[in-house]
């Protein structure tokens, strides 16, 4: 690794965490079969360690978006690269994201995928950071609250790398 890390969360404490955010899905769609949306790249780790967690039914899609590029500043537009693919007119849906910051990238999605019509419309992310919000967002689920330092590991990159890490980490830039 190019630069100095710390340790910001382990892989058991990740893990205890998924399984929360899990019951609470599991209770809020109970009966229910969601469609569960995962924000590319970043998000696809903590994807398949959630759904591995959750006992009820589900579809899967995925959605692509640009914001950082290899930088770690937003660059103050989202650009969608993937759409769904899954019809979600009347569904309840669940956007999963890694982590949310500025807020911009989110309510980009949300604001996409709502004109699709889903009956519900929620918010699961991993990290939430403390950090003044560029766009208000409501998180219906949230894993943990971090401070405002560059995190990788876990799905979460700096330049493309460094996503297949365990833990989660702090980056000194």
């Amino acid at each position: 690794m190019d630069k100095k890390t710390k340790r910001l969360l382990g892989k058991g404490e990740i893990r205890k965490g998924i399984k929360m955010l899990a019951e609470k899905i599991d209770n809020d769609y109970e009966g229910a079969s969601p469609v569960i949306i995962c924000i590319l790249k970043g998000a696809f780790v903590f994807l398949a360690d959630l759904i591995r967690e959750l006992k009820i039914p589900m579809k899967l899609d995925f959605i692509s978006v640009s914001s950082y590029g290899d930088s770690s500043r937003t660059r103050g537009v989202v650009k969608i690269l993937k759409d769904i693919s899954i019809d979600i007119a009347g569904e309840d849906v669940i956007i999963v994201e890694d982590i949310v910051d500025t807020g911009l990238t989110l309510v980009s999605v949300h604001d996409f995928i709502k004109r699709k019509n889903p009956r519900s419309l929620k918010i699961c992310t991993l990290l939430e950071k403390k950090v003044k919000r560029v766009k208000k967002v409501k998180i219906d689920y949230r894993g943990f609250v971090v401070p405002n330092k560059y995190v990788i590991g876990y799905g979460l990159d700096f330049g493309e790398k460094h996503r297949n890490l365990p833990e989660i980490r702090i980056m000194e830039l």
